[in-house]
């Protein structure tokens, strides 16, 4: 059965103390901590582009799995809003060519935000079945540092700038269970780019969030024939610490199973859900996890993921 392998990631060095951000709109260490979640914002360098940060992550993959040659990679997807230059070619096939992947490989990129993650994984997985294909990428590069406004309170404090890498391919330790995804796309005007610069209506996206996310993981599992008892830990979209802490209590199971990890990254949009699974998920003794992934569009997407 074709799953997920090995994840993989790159998170810039450099970056912003969020402490001493905070305090230019008058905010201190306990909104930083206790609200927004993140102490520090990682920032690509401003010579790199989005596929550079894909080609980091892909490295870092390769290099973690000696065994994945790049001549055997069948398709590569990589997720982002922010592309290249202007988005035109794709990022994808930047990133083939950077890496020096085979001119069979299948190379195209998807138009999603915080819930790309996991569309993203089921839409390699199934292109994959299709096609007959062995080794797939799944790339996250969604660097909000070259759209936010850092004179804008609502959105500079944050978002940071990381890539993930997933080797989707056969005999996988993590499996894809039942999925649900949905969109509302009257709730666009609320995440959204104009000019270049990214405009968030915090309250709408934080009520949306809070109404949507755990009666759609509630849903879920229902459908699944599981109860939280069967759920080791629930990885969601890592929005801010408010939206995660929220969620958890919200979803009236138990708290303290909702991982919450963003102190050194901050808001990756695509990236943070892969960011948990590698750092939390992957080389742990777990049995089942939920993810979910919640934003642009409105756009969100939640999952089971299991091993065989």
């Amino acid at each position: 059965m074709i799953g997920i392998k090995s994840i993989a990631s790159y998170v810039p060095v450099a970056g912003v103390d969020n402490y001493a951000q905070g305090a230019k709109f008058d905010k201190n260490e306990d909104f930083i901590l206790g609200k927004i979640g993140s102490a520090f914002l990682p920032r690509k360098e401003a010579e790199q582009e989005t596929s550079d940060l894909c080609v980091e992550a892909v490295n870092a993959l390769f290099a973690n799995n000696p065994d994945l040659k790049r001549e055997s990679i069948d398709v590569l997807i990589v997720v982002t809003q922010n592309g290249d230059e202007e988005g035109l070619p794709h990022t994808a096939a930047i990133v083939q060519d950077k890496l020096g992947l085979p001119t069979t490989v299948a190379a195209f990129d998807i138009s999603l935000g915080c819930s790309g993650y996991v569309y993203g994984i089921y839409a390699i997985k199934g292109f994959m079945e299709a096609t007959g294909m062995k080794n797939g990428l799944l790339v996250t590069a969604d660097p909000y540092s070259k759209i936010v406004d850092p004179q804008d309170r609502n959105t500079t404090m944050l978002f940071g700038d990381a890539a993930t890498a997933t080797w989707i391919g056969e005999d996988a330790a993590w499996q894809l269970g039942k999925a649900k995804f949905g969109t509302d796309g009257s709730g666009a005007p609320h995440l959204k780019v104009s000019n270049g610069v990214f405009f968030m209506n915090g309250r709408q996206v934080f009520n949306f969030a809070l109404v949507k996310v755990p009666a759609h993981l509630h849903e879920l599992l229902d459908e699944s024939g599981l109860t939280g008892d069967d759920i080791d830990a629930y990885c969601i979209h890592q929005g801010s610490a408010a939206i995660v802490d929220a969620v958890a209590r919200r979803f009236e199971g138990e708290p303290e199973k909702f991982i919450k990890d963003m102190l050194e990254t901050g808001n990756t949009v695509s990236s943070s859900i892969p960011l948990l699974l590698e750092k939390h998920v992957l080389n742990s003794t777990w049995k089942r996890v939920a993810i979910s992934g919640f934003g642009v569009g409105l756009s969100w997407g939640s999952a089971i993921l299991h091993r065989p």
